[in-house]
């Protein structure tokens, strides 16, 4: 792909053709056009004020629920985190993070003082903005059960402070303002719950001994349809272990698709896809994949 590249003057790097690969936690996917790092909030909304508004744009975390297709992404991707690093305790039961922090610092900062519940956003694989986008959650607990209020930026530069009220949250699902990227959100925790280090790291243990975490994945790739586990339907139908070129179900968790180390972005679409069509033909149940496919289609 010939990127197009964008002629912004920016403090932070601005990186053409840049591979999505590197980026990614199942280490695939094409280039970006544009790959834009801001050195400061206030080069990010310059570069946002400046940018065409018919310019593709596209937020990107840490690449932990994300495949990006071989084609790429046209437009400019804003990866933003090394910027939105702030976690303060902004009250007695209150406290403020940026969309940058790993839900795994958020949960051990927030036992350390002694804010509840918290330890379940340490099952959380990824950072903050991204936990917010989907209202993820892990161990029984949900991101949005804790939000206060958020704060967002949108493609013109402009930052707002949103209620939870602007939105509409279910599981592994949040709608609100379009064309808006959490940059920050405030947690109120209860005054009578008591966090503890050794749940939490209880949970991770738990988690390391359930999940293929040495093998690059996107964490669960399917949502749980009501009243069962996608692991447990995937496994019933007899897939684990089942691969398409480099992109297997882990033997570990069926929810799981790892790369073994040559897997293709198409490898892993395509085993996403028997997936859903094997669990339905054996069970009657439509899986829906949490991960966040891009990219044209080729």
């Amino acid at each position: 792909m010939m990127a197009a590249a964008v002629n912004i003057d920016v403090l932070g790097e601005l990186r053409v053709n840049e591979p999505m690969s590197r980026h990614t936690s199942w280490r695939v996917g094409g280039p970006a056009e544009n790959y834009f790092i801001p050195a400061s909030l206030e080069d990010l909304q310059h570069f946002l004020r400046e940018l065409d508004e018919v310019t593709p744009l596209h937020w990107f975390g840490v690449g932990s629920n994300l495949l990006v297709r071989e084609s790429g992404l046209r437009g400019v991707v804003v990866a933003a985190t090394k910027i939105l690093k702030g976690l303060e305790k902004a009250d007695h039961y209150v406290v403020r993070a940026g969309a940058g922090i790993p839900c795994t610092q958020l949960a051990k900062q927030c036992i350390r003082w002694g804010l509840g519940p918290s330890e379940f956003f340490a099952g959380i694989p990824g950072t903050v903005g991204g936990a917010l986008a989907m209202n993820a959650g892990a161990h029984g607990g949900e991101t949005w059960e804790r939000v206060e209020s958020v704060r967002t930026i949108d493609r013109g530069g402009e930052i707002h402070e949103r209620a939870p009220s602007e939105y509409s949250v279910g599981y592994r699902s949040v709608t609100g303002p379009a064309k808006e990227w959490f940059i920050e959100a405030t947690f109120r925790f209860e005054p009578d719950a008591r966090p503890s280090m050794d749940t939490m790291n209880a949970m991770l243990e738990r988690r390391k001994n359930t999940q293929p975490l040495g093998m690059p994945s996107c964490g669960s790739v399917f949502r749980n349809p009501e009243g069962d586990h996608a692991a447990r339907l995937i496994e019933a139908a007899g897939l684990k272990g089942f691969s398409i070129g480099g992109a297997e179900v882990s033997e570990k968790h069926a929810n799981f698709i790892i790369n073994r180390g040559d897997a293709t972005a198409t490898d892993i679409e395509e085993l996403i896809e028997h997936v859903q069509q094997s669990v339905h033909d054996a069970h009657g149940v439509d899986l829906v994949h949490e991960v966040r496919i891009v990219g044209e289609a080729t």
